[in-house]
């Protein structure tokens, strides 16, 4: 493939694009003594407060153990706290506190930051065209995803009886 078509490649523009993103998130949380791991967690904390540590892990796509010790960090520092759930003792339910709002502040301030960067000479109509084609990818992917989900649930082989 010849350079030029390499560099307009879709799949290849939206990898490096992320990659770029999560590179500048990395340096923008490491200046205020945090990784953007933590970051993610207080944004979906904020978004779903009660979220348990499982729920959490598969938000973030990581292991149970991985958020367990990102909730470890966040609490030492008095910004999150787990609660038991009222229902399941075994459950732990996640819960922001008053000293984690100033970091959301300075998130959010951050990522207005990283979105006028990446949309700089963006018209708004152009970049409200690419805010719902992205949307539509997603949204068919996340599809895609549930139904082989579901086909392999159903292809499962039924268990053999032993004599």
């Amino acid at each position: 493939m010849p350079a030029r078509l390499f560099q307009r490649d879709l799949l290849f523009l939206l990898h490096d694009v992320a990659r770029l993103l999560r590179l500048d998130a990395d340096k923008r949380a490491r200046s205020h003594g945090m990784t953007r791991a933590q970051w993610g967690i207080l944004i979906w904390l904020e978004r779903q407060p009660g979220i348990s540590q499982k729920e959490l892990s598969e938000l973030l796509e990581v292991e149970p153990i991985t958020v367990a010790r990102l909730i470890d960090r966040l609490e030492a520092r008095g910004m999150v706290e787990r609660r038991p759930d009222p229902r399941d003792r075994r459950i732990w339910r996640l819960h922001l506190m008053p000293t984690a709002l100033p970091v959301l502040r300075e998130i959010d301030q951050q990522r207005a930051e990283m979105t006028a960067a990446v949309s700089s000479g963006i018209d708004r109509e152009a970049l409200e065209a690419m805010i719902e084609t992205l949307l539509r990818m997603k949204s068919t992917l996340t599809l895609e995803a549930l139904a082989a989900r579901r086909s392999a649930l159903t292809q499962q082989p039924e268990p053999q009886e032993t004599v």
